[in-house]
């Protein structure tokens, strides 16, 4: 793996990132909430990718990994802007957007900001569009519209999982399953059936919502929400070579 380089905001937040050169669309890779570019399934996507000769694009979104700025700052539109410029500053055309959870619903917010020439494909990992009106009980949608953040114990990490009432709010401003998704590429959807975090049925929700005739939905009956084993990353991989035409 490369050396992170860095592309700077316009507001001086320095957004690390890392690239390989190669044909066909860029892999672009959206990690989770609090994740980054060093976790498994990044790590898989861009191997293959140089393995393969295709180009691809990681990064860390701001707050998270080694980019600057502060996580508590962090919104979906945010991340949406920094993930657009890099595309822009990076990426000379196409790209296969790759969402694992919440990286799922930022794949569809950039994917819809994006001129319709350059979305190749979607790639959705357990994707959790939306998740600040299912995944949020009532008495938590009432602290965070007071202004207090909520902690949760955090299965993944040392740390309990914050959610600060500016995420949370611009989530809800953000939503997109109440509607038709204008969307027409192909997307390809992936989620384990044992995913304690993110209901499997929010990517036949999120299937039906696109209009994109071109979608398929993978689910793993034994699978949980980070999807990480070999064998997920195993078809993961299948998924995104096929999608570009690539043996895998």
């Amino acid at each position: 793996m490369p050396d992170p380089r860095f592309h700077v905001m316009p507001d001086g937040r320095r957004i690390a990132w890392r690239h390989t050169p190669g044909d066909g669309p860029t892999l672009v890779f959206l990690p989770g909430y609090m994740s980054d570019m060093a976790g498994g399934k990044a790590c898989a996507v861009f191997d293959w990718a140089a393995a393969h000769g295709r180009a691809c694009l990681l990064l860390d979104y701001s707050g998270c990994g080694e980019s600057g700025g502060l996580f508590a700052d962090g919104t979906l539109s945010r991340w949406r802007d920094e993930v657009l410029a890099l595309i822009g500053a990076i990426c000379p055309g196409p790209v296969v957007l790759i969402g694992s959870s919440m990286g799922g619903w930022l794949m569809l917010l950039c994917a819809l900001a994006l001129p319709s020439q350059w979305r190749a494909g979607l790639v959705g990992i357990a994707p959790a569009p939306d998740f600040t009106e299912w995944g949020r009980s009532a008495q938590d949608k009432a602290k965070l519209s007071a202004g207090e953040i909520i902690y949760e114990p955090n299965e993944y990490g040392p740390k309990p999982t914050p959610t600060y009432p500016a995420f949370w709010a611009n989530g809800e401003a953000n939503k997109l399953l109440c509607q038709q998704i204008p969307l027409d590429c192909p997307v390809r959807l992936l989620h384990g059936q044992q995913d304690p975090d993110v209901p499997w049925g929010i990517s036949l929700r999120l299937a039906d919502a696109l209009r994109s005739a071109d979608v398929q939905a993978s689910l793993i009956k034994d699978g949980d929400h980070r999807l990480s084993r070999d064998q997920d990353i195993a078809l993961m991989l299948r998924i995104v070579a096929a999608l570009v035409g690539e043996d895998s």
